[in-house]
C-alpha cells in the first residue's frame, strides 16, 4: 500500500510553541502518522506521512482546526507518495529556527523576495542578467540542480551569511533568483538579503519539488534528481521515487538530522 506524504512550512507567529509540542504530537500519533515536525516562535515545518485519511486529517487540523486557531491559513504543501513508510517514528521537536540560518532578526512576514511560480521559472532563469543561486547544501546539489545554477559550497544553511558575505554583492548582483526544495530556506535568505540592500530577489514558489511536480520533463531546465530527507532518498519529475540515488548507508546518514524536514 503505497504512503501519502506532505511537506509542508508556513512561517506564521506561534508565541506558543512549546504548549503546542505535546497536543500535537498526540493528534499526529492518534492517525498514526510518522515524520519530523519542527515548531519555533517563527512557524512550523516538516514532512510526515500515513494514510490518505490520516494526511488529510492532519492538514485539515493545521489549517482550520482548533490547535493552531487559523494561524496557519497560508501552509506551502506538497504531497508526493512512497512505495513504503519513509519514516520509522513521529518526531515533533521544539527549535529557535524552522530553519536555521542562525539570525533570528530575519522575518520572512515581514519582508520576503518576490514569489515565482514554476510555470514562470524558466523565462526568469534565462535572462541574462540574472544569477541563479541554489540555496541547498553541496551534498544536495551534487545529486541535482538547475542549468547555471551558481553552488554556494555550504554544508549547511547556516553558512549562507558566509557565502553572500563573500560573494556578493548589491552593486554588482542586481537580480538574484533562487531555489530550494520547499521553499523554505528561500524565504529565509531572500528576507535576508534584501535586509543587507540587494534591490531584485526572486524565489521559486513551492521550490523545486514544485518545479518537478508541474513541469513537463520535457521542458524542464533541472538536471538530475532531488535530494529528500527521509528514506526515499531522491525525488524526480512528476515527485517520483528514484531509486539507489545514493549508493551507501553511509552516505545517507551524512545528512544533517534537522533537514529531515520540508526545506
Amino acid at each position: 500500500m503505497p504512503f501519502k506524504v506532505a511537506a509542508f512550512y508556513q512561517f506564521a507567529a506561534l508565541p506558543d510553541f512549546r504548549a503546542l509540542r505535546e497536543p500535537l504530537r498526540t493528534f499526529c500519533a492518534g492517525l498514526d502518522l510518522k515524520g519530523s515536525v519542527l515548531l519555533a516562535h517563527e512557524g512550523i515545518n516538516g514532512t510526515i506521512a500515513g494514510t490518505d485519511q490520516g494526511i488529510d486529517d492532519f492538514v485539515a487540523e493545521l489549517r482550520h482546526g482548533a490547535l493552531f486557531g487559523g494561524r496557519l491559513d497560508n501552509l506551502e504543501l506538497k504531497f508526493s507518495e512512497a512505495a513504503q513508510m519513509p519514516f520509522q517514528r513521529l518526531k515533533v521537536r521544539l527549535k529557535k529556527e524552522i530553519v536555521t540560518l542562525g539570525d533570528t532578526t530575519v522575518d520572512p512576514t515581514r519582508q520576503v523576495g518576490t514569489y515565482v511560480d514554476a510555470a514562470d521559472w524558466n523565462e526568469l532563469i534565462a535572462a541574462p542578467d540574472i544569477m541563479v543561486l541554489d540555496t541547498r547544501n553541496a551534498f544536495e546539489v551534487a545529486m541535482g540542480t538547475f542549468e547555471g545554477a551558481v553552488d554556494p559550497r555550504i554544508a549547511s544553511f547556516g553558512q549562507f551569511k558566509e557565502f553572500a558575505a563573500r560573494n556578493l554583492d548589491p552593486a554588482k548582483h542586481r537580480r538574484i533568483a533562487m531555489f530550494c526544495t520547499g521553499g523554505i530556506r528561500c524565504e529565509k535568505a531572500s528576507a535576508y538579503l534584501l535586509a543587507q540592500g540587494f534591490a531584485e530577489v526572486y524565489h521559486l514558489k513551492g521550490g523545486i519539488l514544485k518545479y518537478l511536480e508541474d513541469t513537463p520533463q520535457q521542458d524542464s531546465r533541472w538536471r538530475g534528481d532531488c535530494f529528500v530527507f527521509d528514506e526515499r532518498v531522491a525525488l524526480g519529475h512528476g515527485l517520483r521515487e528514484r531509486a539507489g540515488a545514493l549508493s551507501s548507508d553511509a552516505e545517507r546518514e551524512s545528512a544533517p538530522c534537522e533537514a529531515a524536514v520540508h526545506e
